[in-house]
């Protein structure tokens, strides 16, 4: 049995980096296409990581998930991605975004004009990797008769999008679009409608997290998730997203329990109910049933998320593909 859909992973870099290459190779032998490794300010360089990964895979790509142009210049991300590119060609996809604001908060990292940084930040990378000196003078960004010394190169350009704007800058301009973990299937369809228009026929590489959990009855998955999705959904930019999936979830006390760590509420508040209409959790058949209806959602790529030791990989990817 194969699945209808391309497969990835996401790594967040919260696990040890010694992990990385056995999470690799675990992922490319269950027939993962795409190892997504996350940034995240305080956590392990995903650069480093990235090259790691790859070193110890045959085929396995490694996307650098999602670096933000407030936090690293456009043309350092593109350098980092060319670089793994040279040593790997055509393994390597960059990913960029706004990035978590509690992380550049703490890092004292303002974010204004997002979709303007954004738009500069695509056509900065895009115009790098074509090779020739570019000549960028930007709102934001000015970059200057200048080239990368090791292009051209042919590195895919993601856009990690959730609002109306970003989605459209997605379909524009990008090569693809990332739906963030926790969103429910009728959402992230309504999002790939945005991203479609907005790319007026041209070929969009749709891609989404999916929080995943194996177990026998579900019970084990949901609890396993429940924080993770909880943390995330507690976001106010996240009220369609609840609305459209359908459940009941009330935002403002699931924030507030997460602000004084009461973790009985929060584990309260996120419901099994929650946990079904926003992850796919519970035996390999439902799972294989949730993670189809994101693709028939619009999602080209599958990226199963919430599994980072190397022998859990291995049973979920086992599965998922295979039923077993």
């Amino acid at each position: 049995m194969t699945t209808m859909f391309e497969l990835g992973l996401a790594i967040d870099g919260f696990t040890p980096a010694a992990d990385i290459a056995d999470q690799a190779r675990a992922a490319e032998a269950g027939g993962v296409d795409t190892l997504w490794i996350a940034t995240h300010l305080f956590l392990r360089d995903p650069v480093a990581l990235g090259a790691t990964a790859l070193a110890a895979t045959r085929k396995l790509k490694v996307a650098l998930m999602a670096v933000s142009p407030y936090a690293m210049h456009p043309v350092h991300a593109a350098m980092g991605a060319a670089t793994l590119d040279e040593l790997y060609p055509g393994r390597v996809v960059l990913c960029l975004g706004v990035g978590a604001p509690g992380d550049q908060d703490a890092a004292g990292i303002e974010r204004p004009r997002p979709l303007a940084t954004l738009r500069e930040a695509i056509a900065v990378c895009r115009g790098l990797f074509a090779g020739d000196p570019i000549d960028h003078r930007g709102d934001i960004f000015n970059v200057t008769q200048r080239k990368l010394v090791n292009a051209p190169c042919d590195i895919p350009i993601v856009l990690a999008a959730s609002g109306p704007k970003m989605l459209a800058l997605a379909g524009s301009d990008a090569d693809g679009v990332i739906i963030s973990g926790a969103t429910s299937a009728p959402f992230v369809e309504n999002c790939l409608a945005r991203v479609n228009e907005a790319a007026s026929g041209r070929r969009i590489m749709n891609s989404g997290i999916v929080y995943t959990g194996i177990d026998g009855d579900g019970k084990a998955g949901a609890d396993s998730l429940r924080r993770t999705l909880g943390f995330i959904l507690r976001g106010a930019h996240h009220a369609d997203n609840v609305r459209m999936g359908g459940g009941s979830l009330d935002q403002q006390a699931l924030r507030d329990a997460y602000a004084a760590e009461n973790w009985d509420d929060v584990d309260r508040f996120v419901t099994d109910d929650v946990v079904t209409r926003h992850a796919a959790c519970g035996d390999a058949a439902r799972v294989r049933t949730r993670l189809a209806e994101y693709h028939r959602a619009g999602l080209d790529h599958v990226i199963v998320s919430g599994i980072t030791d190397p022998a859990e990989i291995s049973a979920v990817l086992s599965a998922i593909t295979t039923g077993n």
